[in-house]
């Protein structure tokens, strides 16, 4: 077994070697890389787009639709093949039947929306000392851009959901594809042409030269069936796009519950830098007093000088998070590093409705939801069009000029007309598989659409219970453990300038006081999200 893994391994080293070489690389450069066992980090650097879509393909972005089934063989086999060809007479044209079709398949190809990745929740780092800031500050500057506003400019700018929202005209395309008729057929032949001439020791003849007409009927209505079909992946193809917008909105919010954390840091920094100014003054006024020892003032400097730190930090951790953002609203960097943001990570909105209406809202209006559903009825479409590919069209024949040719006899020669006719004979049914495919494919789509209502009401059962926990856990931090952790604080510094406590108890009481701010900021950003969350599992904005 390991053999086998091993030999596997390295044919895809083969392959990926032999792409490189193809790009342009120098073969000495690979067989060092090789040498050094670079060939993993070659392929941790390809971008991972490589292993998915392959750029410019006629391949859908968006995945496979629901209640769409292509089969082992491709969409609906039993499509029309030659019937013609196999005999002579005027009423058989030798031509290929595919000439007269729209397109290869009958069908559509599936189309279904991938997933946007999500983005991963950081957790910024705290350095020094914390202090809340004044609630004033906490909205963020007047004039600066709104989550509305961000949303509007995502749908409209995001390169993603515009890339991925060309997938419905092309789905349009498809159903124009599917509705267009079978062509009829134009032949023109010549028959028993001789090698030199007939003669009475060679008799033969006579010369016939055909044109005709023949021109397929669709009498299983395979064309209408195959309409419907497409119309429906069509509806997919918009409600898929509809939950790609949704994740990509909830990206956004995650991009955006970034900012206003790293710009709470970066005022927790700076506040607890200033704190740390007002220390230090009282530390120096004690030493000066033969109250506190040099220690203690080195002490405080070196607190000072990690908070300082902090505030670098939390800046570049708030211009990154612009950045970020930035990029999924299709802004230059430099650019979203001077943008601002109005907002806050407090909650003042009313509580949501209860979690029973939550659950119905998002079985009604979730788009991944309606998907299936739609799904459903694609499925049903495709039985229908399975039905109707039993049947083989027919071909009516019109041949409005024959000419045979008397001369050789010393007759005159003669035209005519011919009418034909050549319909299948359904004898066997050559899309049996199919249509019983078709029939377990709805069941499937079914069991698809009660699995993915089942997921969707226990997602919306676990955000509304955070919202709930991390609501209250928020309120008890800054009515209860706040105040009193401040106080204990202050208090503490009191007794330090009167110099009945030294710096090191003073410092404890900060650290303590910090870690409850730090619990404060981490589920305020928390409920935030959750907030935000609540609006993604529902599919309707319900929270600001």
């Amino acid at each position: 077994m390991t053999t086998q893994c091993g030999g596997r391994r390295k044919n895809s080293w083969i392959l990926v070697l032999s792409g490189l070489a193809f790009l342009g690389i120098q073969t000495a450069s690979i067989g060092e890389a090789r040498a050094q066992g670079a060939p993993a980090e070659a392929a941790e650097s390809l971008p991972r787009s490589l292993g998915e879509a392959t750029p410019g393909s006629m391949d859908s972005r968006l995945g496979t639709a629901p209640g769409t089934d292509t089969g082992p063989f491709g969409i609906q086999p039993g499509r029309d093949q030659p019937l013609m060809g196999a005999g002579g007479g005027t009423s058989t044209p030798r031509v290929p039947t595919s000439i007269s079709s729209p397109d290869d398949s009958p069908t559509p190809r599936p189309r279904a929306l991938g997933a946007p990745e999500a983005l991963p929740i950081p957790r910024a780092p705290l350095y020094g000392s914390l202090s809340l800031p004044d609630e004033e500050e906490a909205a963020g500057p007047p004039g600066g851009m709104t989550i509305e506003e961000a949303m509007d400019r995502l749908i409209q700018e995001n390169l993603d959901l515009r890339s991925k929202s060309l997938e419905i005209p092309q789905a349009r395309a498809d159903v124009l594809t599917a509705s267009l008729r079978a062509n009829p057929i134009f032949f023109a032949d010549a028959q028993m042409v001789p090698y030199g001439r007939y003669t009475e020791q060679r008799p033969g003849g006579q010369t016939q030269y055909d044109v005709n007409i023949s021109h397929p009927v669709d009498f299983s209505r395979k064309r209408r069936a195959r309409t419907v079909y497409a119309d429906q992946v069509l509806h997919i193809t918009e409600a898929q796009y509809q939950d790609a917008v949704r994740l990509e909105l909830n990206n956004l919010y995650t991009a955006y519950v970034d900012i206003l954390s790293a710009r709470q840091i970066n005022r927790y920094a700076e506040a607890s830098s200033e704190g740390f100014e007002r220390l230090i003054r009282a530390t120096q006024l004690l030493y000066e007093k033969d109250m506190a020892s040099r220690a203690d003032v080195s002490q405080v400097r070196s607190q000072q000088e990690i908070a300082a730190v902090g505030v670098l930090d939390s800046e570049e951790n708030l211009r990154r998070a612009k950045r970020t953002l930035g990029m999924m609203l299709n802004i230059p960097p430099d650019q979203a590093e001077m943008l601002e943001f109005t907002g806050s990570i407090e909650d003042r909105a009313p509580p949501p409705p209860p979690t029973e209406e939550l659950v119905q809202m998002a079985l009604a209006c979730r788009p991944d939801v309606v998907s299936f559903r739609l799904g459903v009825r694609a499925a049903e479409a495709g039985l229908r069009l399975a039905m109707a590919n039993r049947y083989q069209d027919a071909y009516v024949l019109y041949q409005p000029y024959t000419f045979q040719d008397n001369s050789p006899t010393g007759t005159k020669s003669a035209y005519s007309w011919a009418l034909g006719l050549t319909v299948p004979m359904p004898i066997y049914n050559r899309n049996q598989g199919n249509i019983e495919r078709a029939r377990i494919n709805i069941e499937q789509s079914r069991v698809e659409l009660a699995n993915i209502e089942r997921k969707v009401q226990t997602e919306v059962v676990q955000a509304a219970r955070e919202y709930a926990v991390t609501r209250e856990i928020v309120q008890r931090i800054r009515t209860e453990i706040i105040p009193a952790s401040e106080q204990s604080k202050n208090d503490r510094f009191t007794l330090f300038q009167s110099g009945e406590a030294n710096v090191v108890t003073y410092l404890e009481a900060q650290r303590v006081y910090n870690d409850n701010v730090k619990a404060y900021l981490d589920t305020a950003v928390r409920h935030r999200r959750s907030m935000l969350n609540l609006n993604t599992v529902v599919g309707r904005r319900l929270l600001p």
